[in-house]
């Protein structure tokens, strides 16, 4: 009887832990290998005090990404993993006394917009079919299917995307696009955020970006019951059910290759043969530390790092009606803000603070009349900064913002704190510089340069992940996981339902 072929994934994000399902499914034994003694990458959690806190990303959209992994196995996605959808997507606040609630229902929202910022229901309405239009041109090209395989641009959709290119707003700047459609700038700001969702500065990103707020509007923001952190051990639960091994505390040494074929990896116990191997490392670290002897892609590598984040999990011990799920405490120096990040690798004097609160949704994630804070500013990658500074400085920055904001002096407020800063994130995920989206986007041909799925030079070998293609984002990384399983080779077994 002949055995069934061997697939190794390294790590267990979201993309290798859905990468490890896809191609269980196709019909290989599947062993992941973690240095954590955990599963999901950034998508942790943190009990404190009572608190409880997800320590990753904060925002979910397009849920049937997910729900696909169930349905793979023939099993219904809601009795393994549920979430509820958000009537507001998020709270917007400037320090002027200007506050703005953004309702998932479109029609609500440009009504509403319309009259906080004077500007016309038209105007509004376009620019977000304008949004929907990019999408559609561009979604089956950029992250549906690798960038990097001739047929991608054989088809007809890419055809017709090739020939409304110049719609695609390539040659302008996010910014520049938001500025010429509205008036408030406050609104301008608002759609400017999105930069920010890959980790780039709406200053240089071109405009082609604004189809981001697309997904969140279009297909909704969802809070999963449990919190953030269930979507990975649903998965991870999954992953065991249908006899995918994990191997925790195994940090990889290296992958192991045979005349340009990829046989295997190295731990610290000896090596481990495989028929092909997905790493779900940051790209970086798999070149330099896991193929130190063999050519890297010089020029994907030395791209600009996405920004990283310095995050503050406060136990509060207050309850305000005013904030949701998600909200935005915006500086006042948008530009000033994003020029310090990218040119100064350094904070402004002005963060925008974003602010996370699960328990509004997930009962016993705070204990009663209490909320659990997730407090973030985007931050620049670890270039050698006095981080002790920083945070000191950012800490300082954030109450004044928050208590200004809120009318409320929250510093008494904080009964329990945990910090994270780019140089955690790097120690705790691999990702380079702590960047939270591998390379920023910050040019036109950024989605070009991200990292292919395949190795060209190694047969055998994949990436996935939000450091490759076709980027960050919990969405994405579930895509670049069903761009692995559809580049491999598809052996004739498959693995019985159940």
């Amino acid at each position: 009887m002949k055995s069934m072929p061997k697939a190794v994934i390294i790590g267990s994000g979201i993309a290798g832990l859905a990468s490890a399902l896809r191609i269980r499914r196709l019909g290989y034994e599947v062993d992941v290998f973690e240095k954590n003694s955990y599963a999901g990458g950034k998508l942790h959690t943190l009990e404190k005090e009572g608190f409880r806190f997800d320590l990753g990303p904060s925002l979910f959209t397009m849920p049937q990404f997910v729900d696909e992994l169930f349905e793979l196995f023939s099993l219904v996605p809601g009795d393994h993993f549920r979430y509820a959808r958000k009537e507001t997507i998020c709270n917007y606040f400037w320090e002027d006394g200007g506050r703005f609630v953004v309702k998932a229902d479109r029609e609500h929202f440009i009504k509403d917009a319309a009259q906080f910022f004077g500007e016309d229901p038209g105007t509004l309405r376009g620019y977000l079919e304008d949004n929907r239009r990019k999408f559609d041109l561009t979604s089956g090209i950029f992250l549906e299917k690798s960038l990097h395989k001739a047929k991608t641009y054989l088809s007809p959709e890419t055809f017709k995307a090739i020939i409304r290119i110049g719609s695609l707003d390539l040659n302008r700047s996010l910014n520049a696009v938001n500025s010429n459609t509205f008036k408030d700038p406050r609104l301008v700001q608002l759609f400017n955020r999105y930069a920010t969702y890959n980790g780039s500065s709406p200053y240089q990103t071109p405009g082609i970006m604004s189809l981001i707020p697309h997904l969140e509007m279009h297909f909704g923001t969802f809070i999963p019951e449990g919190g953030m952190h269930r979507i990975s051990q649903s998965i991870y639960e999954l992953a065991l059910r249908v006899g995918v091994k994990f191997h925790f505390g195994r940090e990889v040494e290296r992958i192991l290759t045979e005349k340009g074929v990829a046989k295997g990896i190295l731990t610290e116990d000896g090596p481990h043969a495989a028929d092909l191997i997905v790493s779900n490392m940051d790209i970086y670290p798999t070149y330099k530390k896991l193929m130190p002897d063999l050519p890297y892609p010089k020029r994907t590598l030395e791209q600009e790092r996405s920004s990283s984040a310095l995050i503050f999990y406060w136990g509060i011990q207050k309850v305000f009606e005013e904030l949701d799920l998600h909200n935005i405490f915006f500086s006042d120096d948008y530009r000033g803000e994003f020029r310090a990040l990218f040119e100064e690798k350094n904070l402004n004097d002005d963060p925008t603070v974003y602010l996370n609160i699960t328990s509004k949704d997930v009962p016993g994630d705070a204990p009663n009349g209490c909320e659990n804070w997730f407090v973030m500013i985007n931050a620049p990658g670890n270039y050698g900064q006095d981080w002790k500074i920083l945070k000191s400085k950012a800490r300082r920055l954030i109450l004044k913002k928050l208590s200004t904001c809120l009318g409320v002096d929250i510093e008494p407020l904080i009964v329990t704190e945990h910090v994270l800063d780019p140089i955690g994130i790097e120690d705790n995920t691999s990702s380079y510089r702590g960047a939270l989206y591998g390379a920023a986007s910050n040019s036109r041909f950024a989605a070009f340069l991200r990292h292919p799925n395949f190795s060209r030079n190694i047969e055998n070998l994949y990436f996935c992940g939000g450091s490759v293609h076709p980027g960050g984002g919990i969405p994405l990384c579930l895509m670049s996981a069903k761009i692995v399983a559809d580049l491999i080779p598809h052996p004739n077994s498959l693995v019985p339902h159940g």
